[in-house]
């Protein structure tokens, strides 16, 4: 966790339950932004692991493109820019984060390596380094977002907070997504909405859904802007 003057370690395995539930306020918190890059696997942990349900989130992925949309880009489907990406555009940070790579590997290697007790001072470099940042570049981001484009980062951020966050109550029990604000209203216009819709893809039949190639996949992205995002509790995705 990284604050404006300090960055704190909040270790999950040592601490458990008892330490995350002590968090869980600030995280659920509306009051409390939460600054991420690309939050919905976080979310998912946070949520089956502890469940919290991560809310009032800036991610700065999200942020990126909205930002350059607004400086007239194209969308493309599948333009999202990496961590490493955002950390060494000169616009934000311009910093170099080669020890990413190499903690990929490990963890390619073995997947628990997070789990390892006691803390390396790789583990501790890399923990901190992937929040030091982050404020930095959410009040740059800050600089640069247009008021509409805020508000779209307000709702993407809550259903990328959700997307992985599959349960039988249709997410009942989540705080409702973020109203427009009365500034953007404006009387005959119709605003895009945003909608988050998970499918079950029956065993075994991913790769219909996909199409040859990705062809189906790609064509569904291509006319409707969609982003589709493939999850599944173990072995190939089934969502």
């Amino acid at each position: 966790l990284a604050f404006e003057d300090a960055i704190y370690l909040v270790d999950a395995v040592e601490g458990g339950d008892s330490l995350m539930q002590a968090c869980k306020p600030a995280l659920e918190s509306i009051h409390v932004a939460k600054v991420v890059h690309d939050c919905k696997r976080d979310s998912e942990a946070l949520y089956f692991q502890y469940g919290i349900k991560l809310d009032n989130v800036v991610d700065t992925q999200i942020a990126y493109s909205l930002i350059e949309e607004q400086g007239g880009r194209m969308w493309t489907p599948d333009d999202y820019i990496s961590f490493v990406g955002l950390l060494a555009d000169p616009q934000y940070c311009g910093v170099s984060y080669v020890e990413k790579e190499e903690v990929r590997t490990l963890l390619r290697k073995d997947p628990q390596f997070w789990a390892c007790r006691p803390l390396t001072e790789m583990m501790k470099r890399a923990a901190a380094d992937d929040v030091r940042f982050l404020l930095h570049i959410y009040h740059k981001m800050m600089e640069k977002i247009q008021q509409h484009s805020l508000w779209k980062l307000a709702v993407r951020g809550s259903l990328y907070c959700r997307c992985f966050c599959v349960s039988d109550n249709d997410f009942k029990d989540w705080p409702p997504l973020p109203a427009l604000p009365d500034n953007l209203i404006t009387e005959g216009e119709t605003l895009e909405e945003e909608v988050l819709s998970v499918i079950d893809v029956p065993y075994g039949k991913m790769g219909r859904v996909i199409g040859k190639r990705g062809a189906s996949i790609l064509a569904v992205k291509g006319c409707c802007k969609a982003e589709i995002i493939f999850g599944g509790a173990k072995g190939p995705p089934d969502k």
